[in-house]
């Protein structure tokens, strides 16, 4: 798409370092961080670690840019992390299937490789945010991101090590549904946010894209045949309250 729209011609030599080093954090080992706490506790879990980015963005955001909140945006922000703290912790049915919900492995593991991938997303954003306030196409620099991250991933591959090995075949269907993920999460997710560091700080972003787990209650809802409980809908509610306030 970069080539196509010409974006590439916006980059200049000195966005590649810190884009490099974006995607090196926030995609190589943010996310691999991510798939193996998700791997391990889940996606509801899962997301209420990842959901720390906000909070880790918004203090690193306090620090190195200045950033401040209004009274307005305080009360959003905070409306917006107690509703995904909300539905994700309390949201549990009890007769929840448990396949989506048990804790493989050790919990201080899964917990410790959740706010790993928080807290590299949120230094993934902080690093980028500077390069994103320049003239740089938004779609070139999500590029940049991520063959960084292929390339890395890639070596990480080529030295033989185990935890790089896939522990069952590859499949067409997994290679299928790996592609789609990558293409809406990445190419189309991971962009938007960088159009969204060009004009709003780092914590507002990153409190506004963590309302991830929020959107996803209606699939698991899908998925499971569960219908997410009255506390799961209390969060869901007070999130998209919280994000209004602030976007408006």
């Amino acid at each position: 798409m970069a080539l196509f729209t010409g974006g590439w011609a916006s980059v200049e030599f000195s966005a590649i370092a810190p884009m490099a080093l974006s995607g090196l954090i926030g995609i190589f080992i943010g996310d691999t961080a991510l798939f193996a706490c998700l791997n391990r506790m889940g996606p509801r879990q899962a997301g209420l670690l990842f959901s720390c980015h906000a909070v880790f963005s918004a203090i690193l955001g306090y620090f190195l840019f200045s950033e401040n909140m209004t009274t307005m945006e305080f009360l959003g922000s905070t409306l917006v992390f107690a509703g995904v703290v909300t539905a994700i912790f309390f949201g549990r049915k009890n007769n929840q299937p448990q396949s989506l919900e048990q804790v493989r492995g050790s919990i201080a593991m899964g917990i410790s490789l959740g706010l790993l991938a928080a807290l590299c997303q949120a230094l993934g954003g902080v690093i980028a945010k500077p390069v994103m306030q320049t003239s740089i196409d938004p779609v070139a620099a999500s590029a940049m991101r991520m063959i960084t991250a292929f390339l890395a991933h890639s070596l990480f591959l080529f030295t033989g090590a185990s935890l790089a090995k896939a522990i069952n075949p590859m499949t067409w269907r997994i290679f299928s549904i790996t592609a789609v993920n990558g293409f809406l999460a990445m190419a189309v997710g991971m962009t938007l946010i960088l159009y969204a560091l060009r004009d709003g700080n780092v914590g507002m972003v990153a409190l506004l894209s963590s309302t991830t787990p929020i959107m996803l209650l209606p699939m698991l809802w899908v998925y499971t045949k569960q219908r997410p409980n009255g506390f799961a809908w209390i969060g869901a509610i007070l999130a998209v309250t919280g994000s209004a306030i602030l976007v408006s």
